[in-house]
């Protein structure tokens, strides 16, 4: 018995922790997402508003007076490295998943590691069509 629990624990042990990863992983995906979603809605506030020329920013604790065109160059840049973290997120999880169902002794899911066809590629459909 003493052998079989010995390979057993650090066995379940190694799970969980990918388990874990995957979790934390999700959370974390979860969070940009929202974070992205208020920085769409404060894009689309600064569209519509057509009356004010300077905008009011929160910068950590402080409210600083830009200009319209910088406030929106900086919601951009933050929505575009907010969708980037979120894809390099999704990118890191399938391995994980991987490994987690390998270590479960579980069948890779079918069509998980697709990739979506480049432009060239839905040309070249395109054309076949």
């Amino acid at each position: 018995m003493d052998i079989a629990s010995d390979k057993v624990l650090p066995y379940l042990t190694q799970v969980e922790q990918v388990a874990e990863e995957i979790i934390a992983d999700k959370h974390q995906m979860v969070d940009l997402d929202r974070r992205r979603q208020k920085t769409r809605e404060a894009i689309r506030v600064l569209q519509k508003d057509k009356t004010t020329e300077k905008n009011w920013v929160c910068f950590g604790n402080q409210f600083i007076k830009l200009p319209k065109k910088a406030t929106k160059k900086l919601l951009d840049q933050d929505f575009e490295e907010l969708d980037n973290q979120i894809n390099d997120l999704r990118r890191e999880l399938k391995p994980k998943v991987s490994k987690l169902r390998d270590m479960e002794k579980k069948e890779d899911i079918k069509g998980f590691n697709l990739n979506p066809l480049s432009k060239e590629e839905m040309r070249a459909v395109e054309e076949l069509i």
